[in-house]
């Protein structure tokens, strides 16, 4: 038996080895998520305990204190753990009944609080479930099991943003979904500036809930409206509504601190897709002039009672627009004519 233990924990590490390997050629992600990386992102809505279940190993994707031992698939990649790893395999070997794992479940999805070897063993053995003692976190957003570690995170983020804005239930139609870890901290602190200039204008305290939808209604839906408009996405196939959102609101701070001009947020986005307008590369421009025929076309054979095309932008532009003197918003992200702005051509 020692001699088969001993090849089975060899075969699982040299499988670990295999799947790092592979990973790297593609460039993607073996590790498992640590329960910490979660935790420091999300505030659970409420615990609750759920006793001892059986739990799909399959959704176990993370580990509190052991997620440098463990591949994504819970293969063994320390040599450390070999002794213990053994001995559970041992143990199954001879049929003994293991003491449940405890875990901890976010979303649809399970981290490991105690029970790392045993969740490894069981997983080489093919079993499909464990028995564990669940305490479980209650959040906005679901979590999967087949998402990146980055997916995952960001979908943490954007349930904990979730948490503070309420606009899943004030704004259920919102689209508000970067694409990079940290940027919902951003427009957190962009609605709380925004909670004190609407504070400050009207000399009263103002709820964190007006000031969210506040926010939402004349700040980000005036801006995220010309992209859409304009078809800003075309050139950042990449990107998101929220991502442009973030560099047109870094380019109305660079404005006004360069130029002195306090524009509203829809003057804004219409300056900063000017902007990348007037710099776009003449290929890119003569392969969009190309386009229009065959959109003009498309929106005719749609609908045909229109004689003449969709204006390119439909939203009014007001100068006095609610938050038009809002100042101070700031962010990472540049916008057009800084040296480390994001590209004005197709990627």
């Amino acid at each position: 038996m020692d001699e088969q233990v001993m090849a089975d924990f060899e075969r699982a590490r040299h499988r670990a080895f295999l799947n790092d390997l592979r990973a790297l050629l593609r460039r993607q992600s073996n590790d498992l998520i640590p329960y910490h990386e979660v935790r420091n992102r999300l505030q659970p809505e409420g615990e609750t305990y759920r006793g001892i279940q059986e739990v799909p190993i399959r959704e176990i994707v993370g580990s509190e204190d052991r997620f440098r031992d463990f591949d994504r698939a819970f293969l063994p990649r320390q040599t450390h753990t070999a002794g213990r790893w053994k001995n559970i395999d041992r143990a199954f070997l001879n049929d003994i009944i293991l003491p449940p794992i405890q875990l901890y479940k976010v979303g649809n999805v399970y981290f490991v609080k105690d029970g790392n070897h045993r969740v490894s063993v069981a997983r080489e053995r093919g079993a499909e479930y464990i028995d564990a003692e669940v305490i479980e976190s209650h959040i906005r957003a679901p979590l999967y099991a087949a998402m990146t570690p980055e997916q995952m995170l960001l979908q943490v983020e954007y349930a904990e943003f979730l948490r503070k804005t309420n606009l899943d239930r004030r704004r259920p139609g919102h689209d508000i979904r970067p694409t990079a870890l940290g940027r919902y901290d951003e427009i957190w602190e962009q609605i709380q500036q925004h909670q004190a200039f609407l504070a400050e204008s009207s000399d009263e305290e103002i709820p964190i809930q007006q000031a969210v939808e506040d926010w939402y209604d004349h700040v980000y839906l005036p801006i995220v409206t010309v992209v859409s408009e304009r078809e800003v996405l075309r050139r950042f196939p990449k990107r998101s509504r929220a991502d442009l959102y973030l560099w047109i609101m870094a380019h109305r701070g660079l404005l006004a601190e360069r130029e002195g001009r306090d524009l509203s947020p829809l003057d804004s986005a219409l300056d900063y897709v000017d902007e990348l307008d007037r710099d776009r590369d003449p290929v890119v421009a003569i392969r969009e002039a190309f386009r229009l025929p065959r959109r003009f076309m498309r929106r005719l054979l749609a609908n045909p009672e229109d004689d003449m095309p969709m204006s390119a932008l439909t939203v009014e532009r007001t100068p006095n627009d609610a938050a038009g003197s809002e100042s101070g918003v700031r962010s990472s992200n540049p916008g057009p004519g800084t040296p480390d702005s994001e590209p004005r051509r197709d990627e």
